[in-house]
Order: C-alpha cells, then sequence, then structure tokens
C-alpha cells in the first residue's frame, strides 16, 4: 500500500500513437512481443518499448488514445531507450490497454 502523498508522484497521461509523419508502431527484430511506439504528449513527444504486440497489430494502435506513466526513469530495453511505460490491465489473454472512454485532449493529466 502507498499513501496519498506517494501516488501524487505519479505523472499519469493520456496520449496519442500518431498515424503518418514520423511517429509510428515498429517491430522490433527478434522480438515476438515488443513493438517502439512513438506517442504524441500534446507538448512533447515520446518513445515507448512496450510488450503488447501478441494482443495488438501496429494497425489497430495508430491513432489510439492510450494512458501513460510518464515521470518514470528511462529504460534501455532491447537498445531502445524507452521513456514512459503505457498501461494495461493483465488478463487471461494477455494485456489489455487501458484506454479513455470519452475523447481527451492529448496530454491531458489523469487525476
Amino acid at each position: 500500500m502507498i499513501g496519498k502523498e506517494e501516488f501524487q508522484k505519479i505523472d499519469l497521461r493520456v496520449g496519442k500513437i500518431w498515424v503518418g509523419k514520423i511517429l509510428t508502431v515498429e517491430e522490433i527484430e527478434a522480438s515476438d512481443k515488443l513493438f517502439k511506439i512513438k506517442v504524441d504528449l500534446g507538448d512533447e513527444k515520446r518513445t515507448i518499448v512496450s510488450g503488447i504486440k501478441k494482443n495488438y497489430s501496429a494497425e489497430e494502435l495508430l491513432g489510439q488514445l492510450i494512458v501513460l506513466i510518464i515521470n518514470l526513469e528511462p529504460r534501455q530495453i532491447r537498445g531502445i531507450v524507452s521513456e514512459a511505460m503505457l498501461l494495461a490491465a493483465a488478463s487471461e489473454s494477455g494485456p489489455v490497454l487501458i484506454v479513455p472512454l470519452n475523447q481527451v485532449r492529448v496530454g491531458s493529466k489523469i487525476s
């Protein structure tokens, strides 16, 4: 259990995986579960590495709003610096993305 003060340190934001331009969802060579994803946070763009490839195709992810933790220390995964973490629920069939029910502005803070 963590207290409210610890919870308030977590920076949760809504991000969008872009279609077009140079922001994409890319397969990571020799990995059957990892994607390299470019995410728009409104005022900045970040790269994340996520193990959701078995449950989602790149086409399904493009344009999708997702929830991210953005104040984690960057982590190197397969030679790629991952600058945030997307949130997904654990299910018997694999990860299920946490997404906003309604349209919200990219970069919206979650409280």
